[in-house]
């Protein structure tokens, strides 16, 4: 095989992602940045206790959320788009309206700041992870109990991450553990990954679980075995909290960094394709620490200090890229 035929074959296709807009959200740090269910809108949560509705593609404030006593560490939005949910420092989880702003539910029980936050995929179950070490699922359609339906306190550290499918609950933990609940069989499978586990999230096909460690590695394990698959590295998590997730075609595993850059890997090669620079700022302002991948389409949002940058494929001479 000749040099050339070498080349191709170790080739990795890149991203190719252009910055399309720059939204300064005049709320502090950005603690975490969401898109809703399809993409048109996205919320940011803040360190100065407010959570904000945005269209990200015109950086157009819709709405303001007032009602947490403490910094905003994550949110999300309904399945019908008519509801939020969020959690921070104060303890508490708040089920907003999306349309009048008010809360609507205010509901307590962890010990510790709240770290994550989600909707089950009907939209009726609320679960959050918090610094207490525990997970609480709160159903929100019965109005007459304001305590959590389940608590799973098998972690022995901080629970920083979560998401949630159809019959699973799938958590990470500093204690170095990915947990995944089946609440069906009322089952619980461990996976040790022998450092502070930092965030989780799956890959679009649900096969793999991506796991962003403290040791400034992100991880590609086997959803079902537990096997690692892939290991991603050249990013500096530098003791931060920083979010990994994959792109909407499974070929790209993005990180968040402390150097103020969003990093790119090929799944399959493992290597470094290409960085995406959000900041230059040095310190803690300039660390990447939230990603939000677009859940329909190639396009990206990342949170770093006070702005969230919104990521896409350079636009085709008939324009927009809607792949």
């Amino acid at each position: 095989m000749d040099k050339t035929s070498d080349k191709k074959e170790d080739s990795s296709v890149k991203l190719n992602y252009v910055c399309r807009n720059i939204v300064d959200c005049k709320q502090g740090t950005v603690r975490a940045v969401r898109f809703n269910v399809d993409g048109s809108y996205c919320l940011t949560c803040g360190a100065d206790r407010t959570l904000k509705l945005w269209n990200p593609h015109r950086s157009l404030l819709l709405k303001t959320y007032l009602g947490h006593g403490g910094e905003v560490y994550d949110a999300a939005g309904s399945c019908d788009n008519s509801q939020l949910c969020s959690g921070g420092g104060d303890r508490i989880v708040v089920l907003w309206d999306v349309a009048t702003g008010r809360p609507l539910r205010r509901l307590r029980g962890h010990a510790g700041r709240i770290n994550c936050i989600c909707f089950n995929e009907e939209s009726s179950i609320i679960v959050s992870g918090s610094q207490d070490c525990t997970v609480r699922c709160w159903d929100i359609r019965c109005r007459q109990t304001r305590d959590a339906e389940m608590v799973l306190a098998e972690s022995s550290d901080a629970v920083t991450s979560l998401f949630v499918t159809d019959h699973e609950i799938v958590t990470g933990s500093l204690d170095g553990r990915v947990r995944r609940y089946d609440v069906r069989a009322g089952e619980l499978v461990t996976d040790c990954v022998a450092q502070p586990v930092t965030c989780v999230s799956q890959t679009r096909d649900g096969q793999c679980v991506v796991v962003s460690g403290a040791d400034s590695t992100v991880r590609l394990l086997d959803r079902d075995t537990g096997e690692l698959l892939g290991e991603y590295r050249g990013h500096d998590v530098s003791g931060f909290t920083t979010e990994s997730c994959v792109d909407n075609t499974d070929r790209h595993v993005l990180s968040g960094s402390a150097d103020g850059h969003v990093y790119c890997w090929d799944l399959v090669r493992e290597k470094l394709t290409e960085t995406l620079v959000h900041g230059e700022v040095k310190g803690s302002a300039s660390v990447v620490s939230s990603l939000s991948p677009h859940p329909l389409r190639s396009g990206l949002l990342s949170a770093a200090g006070g702005t969230v940058k919104l990521w896409g494929p350079e636009e085709s001479p008939d324009g927009p890229d809607e792949a």
